[in-house]
């Protein structure tokens, strides 16, 4: 139950960040909430080695939220889904604390091999994260790239194959003075 409060926390936090701030009820009846409620419900039942009933939340989650989230895929505290359809996560793969997933994202197995994700991500809709790569804490990953090496800690990367983004100086972009 710590678990599923802390995510519903982190997507408060997330909801408030560009306006005005949310509700824990807004954040609670949001889209994903069940999706991430059932993900941490079948975690906590295969932890008590009732996986039976873990595989049926797993197949609840597939058919009320279209997100197929593996029983063994293990989110620390903040794990938040924020549109949870299309979303498919291999149940080797390790994610830290405040990982953030849009839609249609793909965390997948690739030769035994599962992604291991830092605190602090956020991925964004359609990425596709393959084989035994490792996300860097504070790194974000573009809609719709496709991240197949490991992603350095706080970068940006977007593409495919993903890219980091160059680092711009402040006064890049801007209008030169005459």
């Amino acid at each position: 139950m710590k678990l599923l409060l802390a995510d519903l926390r982190a997507k408060q936090a997330l909801y408030s960040q560009y306006g005005p701030p949310c509700s824990f009820i807004k954040a609670a009846i949001a889209d994903g909430t069940i999706a991430n409620a059932l993900y941490r419900l079948q975690g906590f039942l295969a932890r008590w080695r009732l996986a039976p009933l873990a595989l049926i939340v797993h197949l609840v989650n597939k058919w009320l939220n279209g997100c197929v989230i593996g029983v063994r895929a293990s989110f620390g505290a903040g794990f938040v889904l924020i549109h949870p359809v299309g979303i498919v996560i291999n149940s080797a793969t390790r994610g830290g604390r405040n990982v953030w997933v849009e839609s249609s994202v793909v965390i997948g197995d690739n030769r035994g091999r599962s992604p291991v994700i830092g605190d602090d991500v956020f991925i964004g809709s359609g990425a596709k994260i393959i084989g035994g790569v490792h996300i860097g804490s504070g790194a974000r990953v573009g809609a719709n790239a496709v991240v197949l090496h490991d992603v350095p800690a706080g970068a940006t990367v977007v593409g495919i194959p993903a890219r980091p983004l160059a680092a711009r100086a402040p006064s890049e972009g801007a209008i030169p003075k005459a």
